[in-house]
C-alpha cells in the first residue's frame, strides 16, 4: 500500500492538469457544439406567417345614435313640451342647485332639478332660457315665457313720487 499510495502522490499533480485540461476542452467542445446548432437554425428558411385577414373597417363613432337610444336629443333639436307649464324663471347654479319657476292651471312654484312636476314629467336641466323636462322617455324642451309680458302683475296704484335727497351724505341729526 506504500507503493500505490506513493505514486498517487507523486503522480497526484499530473492526474490534476489532465481533468483541468480535460474539463476546459470538454466545456469548449459544449460551447463549440452549441455555436454550430445556433448556426444551422440561421441558415434554415424563415417561414414567414400567414398575414390575418384585414379587420373589418369600423364605422365612425355617432354620438347621436347613443344619445337617441338613450332617449336624449342634440341641443338643437330638443321638442317642444306640450306640458301645460309655463316657465317664468329660471334660477342657474353651477353648484347644481338650479331651480325654475313653473306656472301650472293651479300654483306657480319653484322646482329643482331631479323633481316631479304636475304632468308627470320630470325637471332635467335648468338654462337660462329654457328647461328641458324627461317626458314619454324623451327629453323636451320648455322656453321661457315671451320677454313682452311681465312675470310679476303691475301694481295699479300710483307711484308716489322719491323724496329730493341731499347729493352729500350727513348724518340725520345735521340735515335740514
Amino acid at each position: 500500500m506504500n507503493n500505490f499510495s506513493g505514486a498517487i502522490t507523486r503522480h497526484l499533480p499530473l492526474i490534476l492538469k489532465v481533468l483541468l485540461w480535460g474539463a476546459c476542452f470538454g466545456y469548449g467542445g459544449h460551447l463549440a457544439w452549441q455555436e454550430w446548432l445556433y448556426r444551422q437554425a440561421l441558415a434554415a428558411p424563415v417561414i414567414a406567417p400567414a398575414r390575418p385577414a384585414p379587420a373589418p373597417a369600423l364605422e365612425p363613432f355617432q354620438p347621436e345614435a347613443i344619445a337617441s337610444v338613450l332617449g336624449l336629443a342634440p341641443e338643437g333639436a330638443l321638442a317642444h313640451s306640450a306640458e301645460p307649464l309655463e316657465l317664468r324663471a329660471s334660477l342657474v347654479s353651477s353648484h347644481g342647485a338650479s331651480q325654475a319657476l313653473l306656472a301650472g292651471s293651479q300654483q306657480v312654484r319653484f322646482y329643482r332639478v331631479g323633481e316631479r312636476l304636475p304632468g308627470g314629467s320630470v325637471l332635467r336641466r335648468v338654462e337660462v332660457s329654457y328647461v328641458v323636462l324627461w317626458r314619454n322617455n324623451r327629453e323636451e324642451r320648455l322656453l321661457l315665457k315671451p320677454p313682452g309680458r311681465h312675470v310679476l302683475p303691475a301694481s295699479q296704484t300710483p307711484a308716489t313720487p322719491a323724496q329730493a335727497t341731499s347729493l352729500y351724505l350727513r348724518p340725520l341729526a345735521e340735515q335740514p
